[in-house]
């Protein structure tokens, strides 16, 4: 078991490599970092501007695989990511917005992939039915509107309740409420009521995705013959289909979650854009504005790294859930 998840968090970790290095390469063919000092007022000299980006590494005129080099040789040697195109370092900068996102990432991810999986085999069980239908369209709405308009939706909705009740009963603009003091519990309270409707978002969509994924491979489960052979054998239908029919329907599910933990990234961004989380996806979102190349390496990085655990678990669900493969 151990040398088949090695085997394959190492066949992920050469993927995440190449994801990075061709960030790299394409954000610096695409960015021009100099255009942030060509129009400034007074326009620095070209020799300072030149100082500047050798600097940060990131001077178009040296070659672009030189940069990546000398940009992978910083990293494996020192653990540096580079400067920002601000001065600070693309790590420290990691370091204090990566547990925002993974708050929102991790907590979103676990809730709407269970409530995914429990939707989907519910509809499948009862199709048809009024109940299947209520989830099938109600998924088919939330996974066709845009990440951004769920939350700023799930806002007008938390507005109107406070207005309702005539207290700001739930806080949904940054992180936490400034100038708030007290102990660690009220702390993490006020934390925890701000989380609410960003992990409600995208609890929202991963549920959506997941049951329509969900419903249907466990409708192929249903119609399948050891099924029957099991009821055949005195099993009652409830045990059936939980101790042969989800167990097999959530195999293939296991690789879905792996891949579709994508789409929840880049939904997570646009939801700390619009709830104004200073997390990774704000950090993305700068970094291209600025054509900030460190940033944006940086930025592909984490979330390499990030995909790269979610595929190596979803490997490990897999050879958990299925006996055929061998480890």
């Amino acid at each position: 078991m151990v040398f088949y998840i090695v085997r394959r968090f190492l066949n992920y970790f050469v993927l995440s490599a190449i994801a990075t290095c061709l960030a790299y390469v394409v954000a610096s063919v695409a960015l021009d970092p100099a255009a942030k000092y060509l129009g400034r007022n007074p326009r620095p000299s070209d020799s300072t501007i030149t100082s500047i980006l050798d600097g940060l590494g990131v001077n178009p005129d040296v070659p672009v695989l030189s940069r990546l080099w000398e940009w992978i040789v910083n990293l494996v040697a020192h653990g540096s990511l580079g400067n920002t195109v601000g001065g600070t370092s693309v790590v420290q900068e990691i370091i204090a917005r990566s547990g925002v996102s993974l708050r929102l990432l991790l907590i979103g991810s676990v809730i709407g992939a269970i409530l995914g999986v429990v939707f989907g085999v519910w509809g499948a069980v009862r199709q048809y039915r009024a109940s299947d239908q209520i989830v099938t369209y109600s998924s088919y709405l939330i996974f066709a509107t845009p990440t951004f308009v769920v939350g700023v939706l799930l806002m007008i909705g938390a507005t109107a309740m406070n207005g309702a009740v005539g207290n700001q009963l739930i806080n949904f603009t940054g992180e936490y409420s400034a100038g708030l003091s007290g102990p660690w519990w009220v702390l993490a309270a006020d934390r925890a009521v701000h989380l609410l409707l960003p992990t409600l978002a995208l609890v929202l969509m991963g549920a959506a995705s997941y049951s329509r994924y969900q419903r249907s491979v466990m409708l192929d489960v249903l119609a399948a013959d050891y099924i029957r052979t099991a009821r055949s054998k005195g099993r009652s239908r409830n045990s059936a289909l939980v101790r042969h029919g989800v167990r097999v329907a959530l195999i293939p599910m296991s690789t879905f979650f792996a891949y579709s933990f994508g789409t929840l990234i880049s939904g997570s961004i646009m939801l700390e854009i619009v709830f104004s989380f200073h997390g990774m996806g704000e950090f993305a979102l700068q970094s291209i504005t600025q054509s900030d190349i460190n940033g944006v390496a940086g930025t592909t990085l984490f979330l390499a790294i990030l995909v790269l655990f979610s595929s190596t678990l979803s490997e490990v669900l897999y050879a958990a859930l299925d006996p055929r493969v061998r480890y």
